[in-house]
Formats: C-alpha cells, sequence, structure tokens
C-alpha cells in the first residue's frame, strides 16, 4: 500500500479517535489507536506509518519507536490534516 494513502487513513482515524488539547489539535493515546479494531483492520504497520507520518511532521510523539503497553499512554497529536 501507498504510504501517502496510510498517512491520510492515520489522520482520518485520528481524527475519528481523539479530542481537542488546549491548543486545540487532536491528540489521541496510542493504546487507543493500537487497540481499536478498525485501526487493526486497516493498519498493517501501524507503528511504520505513525513514523513516517512523523518524518513528515503530520503528527508528533514522544520516542522514536512506540511499543503496545509499554508507551500506551504515549500522546500522539495531529499537527495539520494534509
Amino acid at each position: 500500500m501507498n504510504v501517502q494513502h496510510e498517512i491520510e487513513l492515520l489522520v482520518g482515524e485520528l481524527k475519528r479517535l481523539g479530542a481537542p488539547n488546549a491548543e486545540g489539535n487532536i491528540v489521541v493515546k496510542f493504546g487507543v489507536l493500537f487497540n481499536d479494531d478498525r485501526c487493526a483492520n486497516i493498519f498493517e504497520a501501524l507503528v511504520g506509518t505513525l513514523k513516517a507520518a512523523k518524518k513528515k511532521k503530520i503528527i508528533k510523539y514522544d520516542g522514536e519507536l512506540l511499543l503496545q503497553g509499554v508507551h500506551d499512554n504515549v500522546d500522539i497529536i495531529l499537527l495539520k490534516e494534509d
């Protein structure tokens, strides 16, 4: 699958699952995203898609690699929607 398409799907899922923070950016906990059934069906490699989106500065989160369980409370912040 095309990386840009995966990122577009990720943005849609972040909007669906997230809530605005004080700055008005959509925020979702990694654990919420990882454990969502719909996301599990869409993304074969969720962490890889997150990493690609972070590199393009579409999202931000602390750390380099997110692991289920260990990083469930890490905020994924949507910076821009394109």
